[in-house]
């Protein structure tokens, strides 16, 4: 189901229509986008579930792994949920933070030319892919292509944020105000 219905299920709010702890993060999200993503007017509704967001988008953004492959792992996450909100948003962000169109489009398939960043999207997708359900051996994996235990456990917080998202965006069909990116054929 296309998430570009002009109806989201729960009220869109604004700096103007939230209330409580909702309105101060609001204007935070503001601040920092110029404007206020159609995702966080939808998670304004819960005021707690709004500071868990996006005091973890905060955490993460200061982590070890960058912003780059931070969008890379969003990606690929978004595309295997079919997160149309997501896939648009973390396309454009990570295009901000760097990576090509060609990185974004191989990223979203889990992939990458960089063993690195290849390492990275496999362990996160088949994190999503087995929920959670993995061997040591991909632990392993990705100690070998560089990756120390620290940001073994950044990635995985990434994959839980982006599932918590990827569900918000497509259980409440929130609409889309990024340009949009295609999900590729499954």
């Amino acid at each position: 189901m296309s998430q570009n219905a002009n109806t989201a299920r729960v009220a869109l709010l604004t700096r103007d229509t939230a209330t409580g702890a909702s309105q101060p993060l609001l204007e935070q999200i503001h601040g920092a986008f110029g404007v206020t993503p159609n995702m966080f007017k939808a998670v304004a509704n819960s005021p707690a579930a709004l500071a868990s967001m996006w005091g973890a988008f905060g955490a993460l953004g200061n982590g070890t792994l960058g912003a780059r492959l931070g969008e890379q792992l969003a990606v690929a996450i978004a595309d295997i949920n079919d997160c149309e909100y997501c896939l648009a948003a973390h396309t454009a962000l990570g295009r901000k933070a760097g990576a090509t169109s060609d990185e974004m489009a191989a990223a979203q398939a889990g992939q990458s030319q960089d063993p690195k960043t290849a390492a990275a999207l496999k362990f996160a997708t088949s994190v999503v892919r087995n929920r959670a359900r993995i061997g040591a051996g991909d632990v392993d994996a990705l100690r070998e292509a560089g990756f120390d235990d620290g940001q073994v456990v950044e990635i995985v917080a990434h994959v839980a944020l982006n599932l918590f998202t990827n569900y918000v965006n497509v259980a409440l069909a929130v609409p889309v105000d990024f340009p949009q990116v295609k999900l590729r054929a499954k």
